[in-house]
């Protein structure tokens, strides 16, 4: 620990919880447009098709699913493959410029198929891959199926996800838009949006750049920083580094140091923040909230435990399967599901009445947020064993 991080304040994990809530529009709900809320989010968990919805019904005030869908049609918000290489729901502006930002996690991920990609040109493999889906929108089926013509020696599945990893490709609609159904179907984002990515920002270049070469213009990590701290902070570089999926973003912090406010968890774990950003009181009231499987809150941070317990860590999903989740007082507190026609709220402990009342009066919201005119029961499950 330096002398400066020796001498910051502490944050509590309460501190922390009240702060980030409140950068994720949790604490109360914004007026902030879909768009507007999906830019300052930095995206949204999309590994299915309804999360993002419930993302924003939970964070928003006036929102209708259909806002979303709409941003979607019109090209404004797409489908991707970014960060932690997990589907996210991004504005195309920043489907232009964090693809570029994650491309060297993107080129990492390929070791893992180095096998079944033996005597594989990775930089032909990327034009002919854009040629077939510029051409017309593929299924990862018969991206594999066009690609094994070519390379008939190599695995399939090996092929499709190099094409993947080494094109910033985007799900084409209907995927994605609310009450509609459609398989993934891929083109590039450039071909989609009509417009070319952002170069690769040569500080996260898995290679150290030619000197004798011009420095391309394109996104830095240092302003992806500082929107990362404004929907997530106070953070580590180990909790943007987890949000990421990315390493090696130390020097980013350092440059933006002079520009930012140090703390210190009670671990004594350096904390950077926006100086004017806001940080509640401990005891700031945090309402219950229904987040989807897979929510960001509970996913971009090293450190989770300002928004899950330790005590729950590990109980918001079952080898591969997330649970749609349930915050109570600002932390994890159980989870939940729609069975039917009954929403069904399974806490991972005993709730008191009047938490109770709170719970199924957000539930009600949000159904009627999602699913208006769909008359549903609310239950409370047996608590949740470990």
């Amino acid at each position: 620990m330096t002398k400066t991080t020796a001498s910051a304040p502490v944050l509590s994990p309460r501190a922390l919880n009240r702060a980030t809530l409140d950068r994720q529009l949790l604490l109360r709900r914004s007026g902030l447009s879909a768009k507007a809320a999906v830019g300052h989010l930095l995206g949204l968990q999309a590994q299915n098709v309804k999360p993002p919805y419930y993302a924003l019904a939970a964070r928003l005030d006036g929102f209708a699913p259909e806002e979303l869908s709409e941003l979607m049609a019109d090209r404004e918000v797409v489908r991707i493959v970014t960060m932690r290489s997990t589907i996210h729901t991004h504005t195309a502006e920043d489907c232009l410029t964090l693809r570029p930002l994650v491309q060297p996690a993107r080129d990492r991920e390929l070791i893992n198929f180095r096998k079944g990609l033996q005597g594989v040109d990775l930089d032909r493999l990327a034009v002919r891959a854009r040629e077939l889906v510029e051409a017309e929108p593929r299924t990862m089926k018969q991206l594999r199926e066009a690609l094994l013509t070519e390379w008939p020696d190599a695995d399939p599945q090996a092929l499709a996800i190099a094409a993947r990893c080494k094109l910033p490709l985007v799900q084409v609609t209907p995927r994605g838009l609310w009450g509609r159904s459609g398989q993934v179907a891929l083109t590039t984002a450039q071909h989609w949006l009509g417009r070319p990515t952002e170069p690769n920002p040569t500080e996260l270049s898995p290679t150290e750049p030619n000197p004798t070469e011009p420095t391309p213009p394109g996104p830095t990590p240092d302003a992806t920083v500082l929107r990362y701290l404004a929907a997530f902070g106070p953070a580590s570089v180990k909790d943007m580094q987890t949000w990421a999926g990315l390493t090696r973003l130390r020097d980013a912090f350092e440059r933006l140091r002079p520009r930012l406010r140090i703390f210190r968890d009670e671990n004594g774990v350096e904390l950077f923040d926006l100086p004017d950003a806001s940080r509640p009181a401990e005891d700031t009231p945090a309402p219950p909230r229904f987040l989807p499987e897979f929510d960001n809150l509970l996913l971009s941070h090293a450190d989770r435990t300002r928004v899950v317990p330790k005590e729950y860590w590990g109980r918001s999903w079952q080898g591969n399967q997330a649970y749609c989740t349930l915050l109570v007082d600002g932390f994890l507190a159980g989870v939940w599901k729609l069975t039917g026609d009954t929403l069904v709220v399974e806490p991972f402990d005993r709730l008191t009445k009047a938490q109770q009342t709170d719970v199924t009066a957000e539930g009600q919201r949000m159904l009627a947020t999602l699913h208006p005119g769909t008359p549903y029961d609310i239950r409370f499950g047996t608590v949740v064993g470990r």
